[in-house]
């Protein structure tokens, strides 16, 4: 399973959302950007504009390689001023009946768990409705995050959420990116989804992201070392 990132010029958005519907992708996340690079490098990636919309969706391999192709005959990403797509596996999504309706259509079958070697940390990426992130982060803070960033979306496919999770979701979106301790990661998906899950306001849907390396984190990783367990804890139970 992958996280799919689209970046393309504004004005292609629907293009590129008809397209993916096509090919069964109909959950997607859509934020608008505003591009910065400048001269050739513009003309390298294909951006000439600088009005940008960036889409999120997660797709399982076989899509991956439809749409790939799909993007560079039918849509001609790799005309300049078109836009580029990458993806990214995934590690983990909280919730099997999120995973169905945020891969809907796309035939996908739980395979073997793989960890990818290297990664002590992960990127947690909270889809909540829209103005409910300080609770998304307060459920965060409980399990151990320090702190996130948030994005502000909309979101396509949002009446197919009765199907799957009983329940009507809003369109409009926080993506809440937390980077984390991989050993710290599954407390708090877990707070995130009791506290600020489908059954709050929030309605948040939680997944998470290898990270293979990172820079500015050294204060926090001190401060974690330096943390004191509480005197009620029980000593570790010896090997």
């Amino acid at each position: 399973m992958y996280l799919m990132v689209t970046v393309m010029d504004r004005k292609r958005l629907r293009d590129f959302v008809s397209l993916y519907r096509l090919r069964q992708i109909y959950v997607n996340m859509i934020s608008l950007g505003h591009g910065t690079a400048r001269g050739e490098l513009l003309s390298l990636l294909g951006l000439t504009g600088s009005e940008r919309a960036v889409c999120m969706a997660l797709v399982t391999e076989n899509t991956w390689k439809a749409v790939k192709k799909d993007l560079e005959r039918k849509i001609r990403i790799d005309v300049p001023g078109t836009g580029i797509a990458f993806i990214v596996p995934m590690s983990s999504i909280g919730g099997k009946r999120e995973l169905r309706f945020m891969t809907d259509g796309q035939n996908w079958k739980k395979g073997e768990e793989s960890v990818m070697k290297g990664t002590d940390r992960e990127l947690l990426v909270i889809i909540s409705n829209q103005g409910y992130n300080e609770l998304v982060m307060d459920a965060a803070r409980e399990a151990g995050a320090h702190g996130g960033t948030v994005l502000h979306a909309r979101g396509t496919g949002m009446e197919r959420a009765e199907k799957f999770l009983g329940i009507s979701l809003a369109a409009e979106k926080d993506i809440t990116l937390i980077v984390t301790k991989t050993a710290g990661k599954n407390a708090i998906m877990q707070s995130v989804m009791e506290k600020a899950g489908m059954g709050t306001q929030a309605q948040s849907i939680v997944f998470s992201l290898p990270v293979t390396s990172t820079a500015g984190l050294r204060l926090l990783d001190q401060d974690d070392e330096t943390e004191t367990p509480p005197e009620s804890a029980e000593p570790a139970a010896e090997s």
